[in-house]
């Protein structure tokens, strides 16, 4: 297990770089990434946000229908459909961060998403995605491309998260915390 990094650590907001080829030591990460976001609970976790500035996330969640999504995606590619321009779903479209702990704030994702990638043994995948699981990939993917959900919020959504970062003394370099063993909620 590793800590995860908190908005404002540099590793957060920069692109991260291609993992190219998956050895030992990608694949133990991966297994921490894991743990990780199991602990803490999340429903997935980019590499940038355990410190380690790769193209690699994971993700792991049962829909409504009990049926399991997980997966590893290596050196991610993205496509995304064109954005509603409905009105926003606060509860519907609420998203959090496990680097802004504990925040939950209203986004508009993509309602489908076409991701590609590569598993661990170096074979090419690709999912189509829909609602929540697309939502996810996006999630991620973002992170991989140095930008935060936090990053996306239109006012007056991304001016409350503005103040959460404030509150909680956020936005600066060498924050992190460990699931399973700080306490988030004082």
């Amino acid at each position: 297990m590793r800590p995860i990094r908190i908005t404002g650590d540099p590793v957060l907001h920069r692109p991260a770089d291609p993992v190219g080829e998956v050895d030992d030591a990608v694949r133990a990460l991966v297994d921490d990434m894991v743990e990780t976001m199991h602990a803490a609970p999340g429903v997935g976790l980019a590499a940038p946000q355990v410190g380690e500035s790769l193209r690699l996330f994971v993700w792991h969640w049962v829909d409504p229908d009990g049926a399991l999504h997980e997966g590893v995606a290596v050196d991610p590619e993205l496509w995304v459909s064109p954005l509603r321009l409905d009105e926003l779903d606060l509860d519907a479209e609420e998203e959090g961060c496990l680097s802004a702990p504990g925040e939950r704030f209203p986004l508009r994702r993509a309602d489908r998403a076409l991701l590609r990638a590569r598993d661990l043994d170096g074979t090419p995948f690709e999912i189509a995605a829909e609602g929540w699981l697309a939502r996810i990939f996006q999630h991620e993917f973002d992170h991989l491309d140095g930008v935060l959900y936090l990053d996306r919020l239109a006012h007056p959504h991304e001016k409350a998260a503005g103040k959460a970062v404030r509150r909680h003394s956020w936005g600066v370099p060498g924050l992190s915390w460990m699931p399973g063993v700080d306490d988030l909620e004082g």
